[in-house]
């Protein structure tokens, strides 16, 4: 049953949960030991990494839910509202005030992705696209992270955390375009059709691949690099594997091009700017957190 409303509303809701495991696990990082694997199990023995990431298949779930009413054009663009929502809790849990900047910048991703779905009006696409129309998707997919990610290894230290974000944005476009596969499956086969088709095996390997690669992300240090990379990453895969994958189109004409043109930038622009944002707000909080243990040290041994 396709319902834009439905899909917007449960949408929403998966990008509010999505911003607060995100916030969790990106303070978890902050306390990590470099961005190795030790960092890695380290965030592992945390129990509120593991209560950021089950947030986060809450998430996921509630995208699947949006899915079974939209499409992936409906669906992705408020999936990108996370970013707005990110800092008030963010915020919230450093205790500090919301900048002018967050604000300004959120308002024009709000209005942006309001004009991609409302004149944009995106069309339903394939419920079920055959095989051919995945195997070049998934195999340039595969090829592209694998050489990325060979080059985040052997190449040089600065750039790894960019292409470590460019790889789990990449990651999570592709889950985007099967999640939204597999519950066209479910809602036309029902769940002999989920144990017959390779899709929903699929959608749990690459989402487990891009839980992992995500926190090798965030433990790669400059998150200036890796979140912006990550957030543009995702939407842009999806955007275009639901083009040529799923069929899906936005319903526009004439000069309507030019505005949806316009919101596109304007929410690849945003996102960039709040990612960046929240970055440096994030950096200046190690800053204070490392000059408060500077200070108490002293303290200590002078109590000692």
């Amino acid at each position: 049953m396709h319902n834009s409303y439905l899909a917007v509303l449960f949408a929403f809701a998966s990008a509010m949960t999505i911003a607060w495991g995100t916030v969790v696990r990106h303070r978890i990082a902050q306390d990590a030991p470099g961005d190795s694997r030790e960092a890695f199990v380290a965030a592992l023995r945390q129990p509120m990494w593991w209560a950021g990431t089950s947030t986060a298949l809450i998430a996921y779930g509630l995208q699947a839910v949006a899915f079974g009413f939209g499409t992936v054009l409906i669906v992705q663009p408020i999936l990108v509202l996370k970013l707005m929502l990110t800092f008030p809790l963010e915020a919230h849990y450093a205790r500090r005030r919301v900048g002018f900047g967050e604000m300004f910048w959120s308002s024009v991703l709000t209005a942006a992705v309001a004009i991609l779905v409302i004149m944009g009006k995106p069309a339903a696409g394939l419920t079920h696209p055959p095989l051919n129309r995945w195997i070049p998707a998934l195999i340039i997919g595969i090829a592209g992270f694998l050489l990325l990610d060979y080059i985040a290894k052997r190449g040089p230290q600065k750039y790894k955390a960019l292409l470590l974000g460019v790889i789990t944005g990449g990651i999570f476009g592709y889950v985007a375009v099967l999640s939204k596969a597999v519950v066209d499956i479910f809602l036309h086969y029902g769940p002999l059709g989920l144990v017959l088709n390779w899709e929903p095996y699929m959608l749990v390997f690459s989402a487990t691949v891009g839980t992992v690669m995500q926190q090798f992300s965030f433990n790669a240090g400059n998150l200036k690099q890796s979140l912006p990379a990550m957030t543009i990453g995702e939407p842009i895969v999806a955007f275009t594997l639901g083009y040529l994958i799923l069929g899906e189109k936005f319903q526009i004409e004439g000069i309507q091009y030019l505005w949806m043109g316009a919101a596109l930038i304007a929410m690849f622009a945003a996102a960039i700017a709040l990612s960046i944002k929240g970055a440096e707000t994030t950096a200046e909080e190690d800053a204070e957190a490392t000059g408060s243990d500077s200070e108490a040290s002293p303290a200590q041994s002078t109590d000692a």
